[in-house]
């Protein structure tokens, strides 16, 4: 009976370090090393985990950070827009690599169909989202591209950059915009765009995504961009194109003139954080004192801005 006992005993032992022998050369074959850069880059971060990188999280941006940097002697491509410059130049020094500065983005609302510009037609009642809203119908003013309101961007936004204006029924951008792109992807109607903020915050931009023909936008609209290329012409610097009835401005090659805000006559185009015009003297005529006359389209002015750098300019 010891015997026995001594034999099975043994037998499990010796089957134990068999197995022990071999889960080592398994683990030392597939073993994974894990950089210890890896660790640090994510410490670095904000760990917002907001996916504004492009990445599902702060540990996989580390992780990708650290393998090029490593295989590609670049992270250009990569960058945290929550962390910003400064965050990323941390980064850069953990992986021994220059990063260069990108220029701070907002998110701006390309819709300016408040209530006042586009009166309802209809009536929505169901569920408050856009996403659902957007499959059944237009849109309460009936422009098919305008913001529905129900606000899916508000609830995307993890940083309080983002609300619904009571009065326009439409979203408004603070100053706490990290442009991690969370309520772009949110809009059904991509009305929503990163753009460049702009020298002392200053932009400017077509506030409309609707593309029908002239009439039909502007029946439903009255601030719709019609597709008359004016701010085309006007534009010096080849920063506007017009494609399918709509104008669009690009922030890489604008440069800030406003002469396109001046031409447009639905004012679609917004210019933001720019100081009030100059009065322009007008002579009545040869025997007259000059009088002033109040310029068309004052400019916001940044305190208008503070809250809402989406207000439209009175032109």
């Amino acid at each position: 009976m010891d015997n026995i006992l001594i034999i099975a005993v043994s037998t499990l032992a010796g089957l134990g370090l068999i197995a022990a022998i071999v889960l080592y050369f398994v683990a030392s074959k597939f073993k994974v090393y894990e950089d210890p850069k890896i660790d640090e880059v994510e410490e670095a971060l904000p760990s917002a985990n907001c996916g504004g990188c492009g990445f599902p999280g702060c540990r996989a941006f580390a992780e990708a950070t650290v393998k090029s940097a490593k295989e590609n002697k670049t992270i250009d491509g990569l960058f945290c827009p929550v962390g910003g410059n400064e965050v990323m130049q941390t980064v850069g020094s953990i992986v021994g690599l220059q990063v260069e500065a990108q220029a701070p983005l907002i998110a701006v609302v390309r819709c300016n169909g408040t209530s006042a510009h586009t009166p309802a037609k209809v009536k929505f009642e169901g569920v408050s989202s856009c996403a659902f809203a957007h499959t059944l119908y237009v849109g309460e003013g009936g422009c098919m591209y305008g913001c529905l309101g129900e606000g899916d961007c508000v609830a995307a936004c993890d940083f309080d950059a983002i609300h619904m204006d009571p009065e326009t029924g439409l979203p408004v951008v603070n100053d706490k915009c990290t442009a991690c792109g969370a309520c772009v992807d949110a809009c059904p109607r991509s009305i929503i765009e990163l753009r460049k903020k702009g020298p002392k915050d200053r932009r400017i931009f077509v506030s409309c995504v609707n593309q029908e023909k002239g009439a039909p936008a502007k029946k439903n609209c009255e601030v719709a961009c019609i597709g008359c290329a004016k701010c085309v012409k006007a534009c010096k610097f080849d920063a506007i194109t017009l494609n399918n009835f709509l104008a669009y401005i690009d922030f890489e090659k604008c440069t800030l003139c406003r002469k396109c805000v001046e031409e447009c006559p639905t004012d679609a185009i917004w210019e933001v954080n720019f100081k009030p015009r100059k009065p322009k003297i007008v002579a009545v005529d040869m025997a007259s004192e000059p009088v002033i006359a109040t310029a068309e389209k004052p400019a916001n002015s940044s305190e208008d801005n503070q809250e809402n750098t989406n207000n439209k300019t009175s032109e």
